[in-house]
């Protein structure tokens, strides 16, 4: 039966690529699979695989540059094999996306496996995340962030929070069900703003405690329940710096995995430079302060192991280009550069 579901649904998708962008037919192909569980499982058999190990992410190096390898089925069923596993192991791995030639990608956690033995036997390591994310490509980051938050959401939404029973996952990952209940759990992302505040020609930025030492980004918060993005902006801004957004508008998006999936919706605001003295909430931030367009073209150059001055102190430097605080600074450089003298 299961073969001549694929036959029909080859053919179908044969009629349907003479019609459809590569995109949409990519798109149509993933929906597919989270929605057939038949489908998937078929497909994981063709599929690659890319490996974690409680949450990092497996990483080769090649020279100075970093890789992130895709395993085939066949390769899996050779390093469960060496663990004496069985195949129902690929049952835990979820459905991350596909190529453009409809090859499904997978996300699997082995954090059960001994970790050493599987970097030892694929010449490669397990690399905590915040790392992984700036040393691949960038192409790559996003796939390795959302595949850890969703493995990340199984491991945390194993039972139903009404009835206390366990819940089962899809073939795809896609949605947790408990039969119980009937209630069907789908992956959520927490909507955040992240803010750069100016006032002519000064942006403000801040820093937390926690932050490494020199780095200063933009002003960021969770969205309150029942809150617009404009509202938080204001909110943010008006909580963390004592300062009242006069304007806003929206500069573009990025899904972040810390410290769980969020969705980093990026804003500019602008406040009246009369009325731009800070009042940090020092319960939040350790620092806020104004910086002139120098200063800022300066920290964009540093790299954080140049920052440390012969005093002990750090001279600021800025998120790297991989986060979108980076793109919110260069905007802000380049529209203050392009303004007339």
């Amino acid at each position: 039966m299961a073969v001549i579901y694929q036959a029909v649904y080859r053919r179908a998708s044969s009629l349907f690529c003479r019609f459809h962008s590569t995109y949409v037919r990519k798109m149509r192909y993933l929906n597919e699979l989270k929605e057939d569980d038949s489908l998937c499982r078929q497909a994981r058999t063709s599929g690659t695989f890319y490996l974690f190990h409680n949450l990092s992410p497996f990483l080769q190096k090649v020279g100075k540059k970093y890789f992130i390898p895709q395993l085939s089925a066949a390769e899996m069923k050779r390093i469960l094999e060496k663990f004496n596993e069985t195949e129902e192991w690929i049952e835990k791995s979820v459905l991350i996306g596909c190529s453009d030639e409809h090859v499904p990608r997978f996300a699997l956690d082995l954090g059960a496996l001994e970790k050493s033995v599987i970097e030892s036997e694929l010449k490669g390591s397990f690399t905590d995340l915040r790392k992984a994310l700036f040393v691949v490509d960038g192409k790559d980051s996003p796939l390795l962030a959302s595949a850890q938050c969703l493995l990340r959401w199984h491991d945390s939404h194993q039972y139903c929070s009404k009835t206390g029973q366990p819940t089962q996952k899809n073939v795809a990952g896609s949605k947790r069900v408990c039969h119980a209940s009937g209630i069907t759990y789908y992956p959520q992302v927490s909507p955040v703003v992240i803010t750069l505040v100016s006032a002519g020609s000064r942006c403000l930025l801040a820093r937390q405690p926690t932050f490494p030492k020199g780095m200063y980004t933009a002003l960021s918060g969770f969205c309150d329940m029942g809150e617009n993005v404009e509202e938080t902006v204001r909110r943010e801004v008006a909580e963390e710096v004592g300062l009242e957004v006069e304007s806003l508008r929206y500069s573009a998006s990025q899904h972040w995995p810390f410290p769980s999936s969020c969705l980093m919706i990026a804003c500019h605001a602008l406040v009246r430079a009369p009325q731009a003295e800070i009042s940090m909430n020092s319960l939040e931030l350790e620092d806020a302060r104004w910086f002139g367009l120098e200063e800022i073209v300066e920290g964009l150059k540093r790299e954080p192991g140049s920052s440390k001055q012969d005093d002990g102190c750090f001279l600021p430097w800025f998120p790297p280009k991989q986060a979108i605080a980076h793109q919110l600074i260069c905007e802000w450089v380049k529209q203050q550069t392009s303004q007339p003298a």
